[in-house]
């Protein structure tokens, strides 16, 4: 599966320093390449607006008690397909994010290759 993910760009949106430093290391063992990470939403918009070649974005759900929705229908405008984390299941998502893949925090890295799968295969991308 490793190869499947060789030079795909994902941008990581995680407000937790030790979240996203696993995260980082997990996307790079699978070969894709990591951007951000970002740790709020201004900078996870700034980013996902100036790089027009993201083929996935990870988004903590909750970035120090702001939503990252906002961000969500930015890479959704876009084209890019969103994968969420939080450590409160789906029923945080709106609507409109449900079918997206869902990772429970806390993941492995197995969790995130399929739900990355999941999210490029979506998108058409995979």
């Amino acid at each position: 599966m490793v190869a499947d993910f060789k030079g795909r760009r994902v941008l990581v949106v995680e407000d937790e320093m030790m979240i996203a430093m696993l995260v980082e290391d997990m996307l790079a063992e699978l070969g894709c390449d990591v951007v951000g990470p970002a740790h709020g939403v201004g900078d996870a918009l700034a980013l996902a607006r100036s790089d027009q070649s993201l083929d996935a974005a990870l988004l903590d759900v909750n970035l120090a008690g702001e939503p990252v929705f906002a961000v969500a229908d930015a890479l959704r405008e876009i084209g890019v397909p969103a994968i969420f984390s939080t450590g409160y299941g789906a029923t945080e998502l709106r609507a409109v994010d449900r079918g997206s893949p869902v990772l429970q925090k806390p993941f492995r890295a197995g969790d995130l290759a399929r739900a990355l799968d999941a999210a490029l295969r979506t998108a058409g991308a995979g």
